[in-house]
């Protein structure tokens, strides 16, 4: 993973003034037009695109975005920054899109540390004005290894040497509800087989409304509790992979090197009655009690 990955707002205000970043407000249309960082540009495909990970469905993917990127004028010599309003409120999108764009192979990217909230708490301006970059090509070198497709994890089921994690909500965990968009939004509910469980909020502090991760020490320890270790080869999913990207940098910033993101997640695979899934009651769900 890149040096630096969380941006303080004062990192982001420099960077801003110098023409070389591009900050990405991954918020709803509305929320954005109500209040953004000056000069920022709107992008809430970053949270909502449904991935599929078909051959077909990652072409889309990846054109989808280069696109999109493309029209904001990311052209990799720029800075991405990418935002919501706090790292625990919107499940995990600033993460998402960060996480994307290092599946595109964009080399400069970043995510603002506490989000929105953190910038307005050091007294960082919000303007309604908005604004559009020049197109430029965007730099499209997609970076596979960051990506597990459905028939990887369909593979990992019967093969030890990968681990599994679902990081989804409890109710989500627990098959009491398809998704965070309502309990019957997908067709199955429970869990994929063999997979382990750490809710997603337990890698993060939230103190006066604005969310940290843990520190390095503690992120391993919460891993250990599940018998993961930082040299294991990871499978992290959620519902549609945002939550998951959180937790991906989260373990990164702990030393985890062997992640993948299942893109598709919950979305995809609960769709597909060929693929297995584990339904009521878990088999085996020693809960974490984060403090």
């Amino acid at each position: 993973m890149p040096t630096t990955v969380l941006y303080s707002p004062d990192d982001v205000r420099t960077l801003a003034a110098s023409g070389q970043a591009v900050l990405i407000d991954v918020r709803d249309r509305k929320d954005f037009e109500a209040g953004h960082i000056p000069g920022a540009v709107n992008m809430p495909d970053i949270f909502t695109y449904l991935a599929e990970t078909t051959h077909e469905g990652l072409q889309a993917l990846q054109q989808t975005f280069a696109t999109l990127f493309g029209d904001f004028g990311l052209d990799g010599r720029k800075t991405a920054i990418v935002y919501e309003d706090a790292l625990h409120t919107r499940y995990g999108g600033s993460c998402r899109g960060y996480w994307i764009l290092r599946y595109l192979g964009y080399p400069r990217v970043g995510i603002l540390d506490g989000g929105l909230s953190a910038w307005r708490q050091q007294g960082g301006a919000l303007v309604r004005e908005t604004m559009q970059p020049a197109h430029t090509d965007f730099p499209l070198q997609v970076n596979s290894q960051l990506m597990a497709t459905y028939e990887d994890v369909r593979a990992a089921l019967t093969n030890p040497a990968i681990r599994l994690l679902d990081n989804r909500d409890r109710v989500e965990w627990l098959g009491e509800s398809s998704s965070p968009y309502g309990v019957d939004f997908a067709p199955r509910k429970g869990r994929i087989p063999g997979a382990v469980w750490i809710e997603w909020y337990d890698f993060m502090t939230v103190e006066d409304g604005q969310a940290t991760f843990r520190t390095a020490d503690e992120i391993r320890s919460l891993a250990a509790s599940r018998g993961l270790k930082p040299e294991d080869d990871i499978i992290i999913y959620c519902f549609k992979g945002a939550r998951a990207a959180n937790t991906y940098v989260a373990l990164s910033a702990a030393g985890f090197t062997r992640l993948r993101i299942y893109m598709g997640s919950w979305n995809e695979w609960s769709r597909n009655e060929a693929l297995p899934i584990e339904a009521g009651l878990p088999k085996a769900a020693a809960p974490y009690c984060g403090d």
